[in-house]
């Protein structure tokens, strides 16, 4: 039986999946519906996270990763094996994996990250620094001198880093990201019009309304919830302003993460930046406005990655082909070798 590379961007809202050369194969959220008496596993991915906020007190939607580092070991572990089965169809033996991590993450974090791989049947499992896999995923060469920055906008995290030669040069990531966008939506809507509304209609409220340059009054959508005096259904109409100041004192967290990258970057290297443009990848990258105000605060020229979703995904199956090269950015952290 043949064995093929299988690269993962293990995501707190997504998890994306290539196998071999066919490229990204699986995009699915990163959630296990539970059913708390039987103890066994109802849904995972998608069907589990149409769930949410729509189950009985016997049935609970886990999440197994929180801030880009898993949370519930158990869970992910179950939650990876099964993503590595329907790309695989069981035809796969013992496969190399690669999976990205945040850049901030501890050791025994990452040890849970590869103990995941190892459990759906990995010979050898490979952790890959998120900005090197979005930079090689968007078709940057990362081999020369020359400073390259990548700001990582994901569902729990936003990786900023510089990197030059294979290596970061300088990086800072938050805890500040697409879910935590979600969240303001809801506590601002919950404030202002004591209404309480579920995750799912905030997301869609973030990508539909959402616009950080030039938002305006007279762009709208309707917006339901639960009205917390009355208990009763209620829909709103909220416009792209709104959604700006939702969300305002979340997005000035990234941009002086930004900030904080370039002041702590060697001088030659922020030559090459200006020179080059910021680099934007991951979902948030996409928000309406978000690239024309980085463009604005920082005056540097600022590019959203092709395939920009996709892109972290893409580069941990190009990744592959550049072990040796990849020092610094590509890190071996546990080979285990199965018995025959």
């Amino acid at each position: 039986m043949a064995t093929t590379d299988i690269g993962i961007d293990l995501g707190t809202a997504n998890t994306v999946i290539t196998l071999g050369r066919k490229g990204v194969v699986l995009r699915e959220p990163s959630a296990i519906a539970y059913h708390l008496r039987t103890k066994e596993v109802l849904a995972v991915g998608m069907a589990a996270y149409e769930m949410i906020g729509k189950t009985p007190d016997y049935i609970t939607v886990v999440r197994p990763l929180s801030n880009g580092v898993i949370s519930d070991d158990r869970m992910a572990q179950y939650m990876i094996r099964e993503f590595i089965l329907r790309v695989t169809g069981k035809r796969l033996l013992k496969p190399r994996i690669i999976i990205c991590v945040p850049s901030f993450i501890t050791d025994v974090e990452k040890r849970a990250v590869v103990e995941a791989a190892m459990s759906a049947g990995s010979r050898k499992a490979y952790l890959i620094d998120e900005p090197i896999a979005a930079l090689i995923g968007a078709g940057v060469n990362i081999g020369k001198a020359r400073g390259n920055m990548i700001v990582d906008i994901g569902g729990g995290t936003t990786d900023v880093a510089i990197v030059s030669m294979n290596g970061i040069v300088t990086s800072h990531s938050i805890k500040v990201a697409g879910n935590t966008l979600d969240q303001a939506i809801i506590r601002y809507v919950q404030t202002k019009y004591k209404l309480l509304i579920g995750e799912h209609m905030a997301e869609r409220a973030k990508i539909q309304l959402t616009n950080l340059f030039d938002p305006r009054e007279d762009v709208t959508m309707y917006i339901k919830g639960r009205n917390l005096v009355s208990g009763m259904p209620e829909q709103i109409e909220i416009s792209e302003t709104e959604i700006f100041e939702a969300v305002e004192d979340e997005i000035s967290d990234i941009i002086e993460a930004i900030k904080t990258v370039l002041e702590e970057t060697p001088p030659e290297l922020v030559g090459d930046i200006y020179e080059k443009g910021v680099l934007m990848a991951g979902g948030g990258a996409m928000l309406g406005g978000l690239r024309k105000l980085v463009e604005h605060t920082l005056k540097v020229r600022c590019v959203v990655a092709k395939d920009a979703m996709n892109c972290v995904a893409k580069g941990t199956a190009i990744a592959f082909k550049n072990i040796d090269n990849l020092l610094d950015g590509f890190e071996n952290i546990a080979i285990y070798q199965y018995q025959a």
